[in-house]
């Protein structure tokens, strides 16, 4: 299969300081939902088809390392280099609840019955913290032989979660509170992803793009990139995968050959994140530059004629905000 031609995608400004993770909510009946983490300490929620900024979680003093919102995308959870983890009301913006920690906190993330939240960072340990019971202690999941860089619910029974400068994957038991299995790795791992299925797993450590069997934890295909790839991401439906790293680029691949489909050029740093959309409609890029892209899984034609050959409007820049549209959240600059 030929490479598209380049195309243009929405740029979503409004960070100061680089984007270090994107998440999406999943279709909801308002539609999906956009969270950025960002160095500049100050999370936002965006329309995940159009880019449109909605709001900003006003409240961390430190850099924002991680972002995401639960499955009905009615909260938000923050975790933050000023040692604390918060969640927050979704639709008003308003803070609900603060977990003080003793170091950074790198990872934060909603079990998917939303009743739990796990926080992990600098201090070797996962905290889940149950939103039924806020100011009770967290439950305390000790082992991690270095600083967490990231956690990922797997089911409401298990986390899997990566080291900083330590390779392989730890497989965490929710009911043991202990890890039960390590995947191996030669690297670090940067980044996971369970598929919208259950099904796959999707890592990346060093210029390795790996896809796990999610019942074996077995390697079933393993991409490897010229480059240093930060994140990748598997498209939720048709066999295909993006992976952004330290060139610059998002490349676009078909799953079953690895053959590159497209070549996305833009951003003005590395990639630090990349994800589908819930729709697969189109995929998001997060990067040291500070911005969000968001690019068409399937790009028009130069006249912008889209792939139903149903001619659409050029793309244009996504709006940091807009005053005469109404807020999806209270706390909003």
């Amino acid at each position: 299969m030929a490479r598209r031609g380049q195309q243009v995608p929405l740029v979503c400004h409004g960070h100061s300081r680089p984007i270090v993770e994107i998440s999406y909510s999943p279709v909801t009946e308002d539609g999906y939902f956009l969270m950025s983490a960002s160095k500049d300490g100050k999370p936002m929620i965006r329309d995940g088809e159009s880019g449109d900024w909605i709001g900003t979680f006003e409240g961390h003093k430190g850099a924002v390392w991680s972002a995401c919102l639960n499955y009905p995308a009615t909260h938000a959870v923050t975790g933050s280099a000023d040692f604390s983890a918060r969640v927050w009301n979704a639709l008003t913006g308003d803070e609900l609840y603060s977990f003080q920690h003793k170091h950074i906190v790198r990872t934060v993330g909603f079990s998917q019955d939303s009743y739990y939240v796990l926080t992990g960072g600098h201090e070797k340990l996962i905290r889940l913290f149950d939103l039924s019971k806020p100011e009770a202690d967290p439950l305390l999941m000790e082992g991690s032989p270095a600083p967490i860089r990231m956690g990922v619910w797997f089911n409401n029974n298990t986390i899997l979660s990566a080291c900083n400068d330590t390779p392989g994957i730890r497989v965490w038991d929710t009911r043991s509170l202990a890890i039960v299995r390590t995947l191996d790795t030669p690297t670090a791992v940067t980044d996971i992803e369970v598929s919208a299925d259950g099904r796959t797993i999707t890592t990346c450590d060093g210029k390795d793009i790996k896809f796990w069997d999610a019942n074996s934890f077995e390697v079933t295909k393993t991409h490897t990139m010229e480059f240093e790839t930060e994140s990748a991401s598997l498209h939720p439906q048709n066999g295909r995968f993006v992976a952004g790293g330290v060139d610059m680029w998002v490349r676009q691949f078909d799953m079953e050959t690895c053959e590159e489909l497209d070549c996305n050029k833009g951003h003005h740093g590395p990639v630090h994140c990349v994800r589908y959309a819930p729709d697969g409609e189109s995929y998001s890029s997060g990067s040291e530059d500070g911005t969000i892209r968001i690019w068409r899984t399937v790009p028009d034609e130069p006249d912008g004629t889209g792939p139903d050959g149903v001619t659409r409007p050029m793309e244009r820049l996504s709006q940091d905000s807009n005053p005469d549209r109404e807020s999806r959240t209270a706390n909003s600059s």
